[in-house]
């Protein structure tokens, strides 16, 4: 079975994400732990803890089925080691709240160089970050996000995934979350039925398939290998349905969350119902 939902809103509290999610018919959702545009924020209250595990049974969202993205403030491999520090620790904080709210995975973007430093240099910090992240909690699965390659971001080849994933020495708790936007941009072509196989294809012997335990469903305002990060709602890109109706009907993405993080969330209700009707 196949699981479609959206980056929903949590605002007022995490509890209301699960019914903001059941809203557009969500079967699994997204969110934010704690706001991810400032490093601090106020501890989660019981009262919070408690409502969102109860919305959650309520509304028969299973933990396999919630994907928390963390804060877009972390880099995990920033060159300098002090604002590195502050990303590990807000990064830990995050996760420990998903261990409250009896989360069992988040997914992040790896990090960027700044051009301070190679990719490799800092893809090896960022997989001993992780491993600091790893060792100061428990229960929670982190799964890396391709990026499009923008800036001094890594993470936009598999390559550097597998990178990552070979120096992570808890492997039980690491994972991909691929993103079909970043993929494209990076230079994957996820646009016809050759270009889909061969991307995972690739995957499969670079990274392999069993670390993939999510997908982010985007289209592409920008061409393929543009190394542009911008989201588009679906078919209204450049990979178009075709893309998605691969998606929906490979048995490869069953029972993973397959989230929304598409710019009209006015549209999100109508594009998990059409991708629902691409199943044959």
């Amino acid at each position: 079975m196949k699981y479609v939902g959206a980056h929903v809103s949590a605002a007022g509290g995490v509890e209301n994400a699960p019914v903001n999610a059941r809203n557009i018919g969500a079967e699994a959702f997204a969110l934010f732990v704690k706001n991810q545009r400032q490093w601090s924020a106020g501890p989660l209250t019981e009262k919070n803890i408690e409502h969102f595990k109860n919305n959650c049974a309520a509304l028969g969202y299973s933990a396999d089925h919630i994907l928390p993205h963390n804060s877009y403030l972390v880099n995990l491999g920033h060159p300098v080691e002090e604002k590195r520090e502050k990303s590990i620790e807000s990064f830990k904080d995050e996760v420990r709240r998903c261990m409250q709210l009896g989360i069992t995975q988040i997914n992040f973007h790896p990090g960027s160089h700044l051009k301070e430093i190679s990719e490799s240099e800092c893809l090896d910090l960022i997989a001993a970050s992780l491993n600091r992240i790893l060792e100061a909690t428990q229960g929670v699965t982190l799964l890396v996000e391709n990026t499009a390659g923008q800036g001094s971001n890594v993470g936009y080849r598999f390559e550097h995934l597998a990178h990552i994933i070979d120096r992570v020495e808890d492997k039980t708790r690491i994972g991909v979350c691929l993103d079909t936007c970043h993929a494209f941009a990076s230079g994957y072509d996820l646009s016809d039925e050759h270009g889909y196989k061969d991307t995972f294809d690739q995957f499969e012997r670079i990274v392999g398939a069993k670390w993939l335990k999510a997908l982010h469903l985007n289209d592409s305002k920008k061409e393929k290998g543009s190394r542009v990060d911008r989201h588009e709602n679906l078919g209204k890109g450049h990979l178009g349905w075709k893309t998605f109706e691969m998606i929906m009907n490979d048995r490869r993405f069953d029972n993973i969350p397959l989230i929304l993080e598409t710019p009209d969330s006015a549209l999100w209700a109508t594009e998990i119902k059409e991708l629902y009707d691409l199943i044959r």
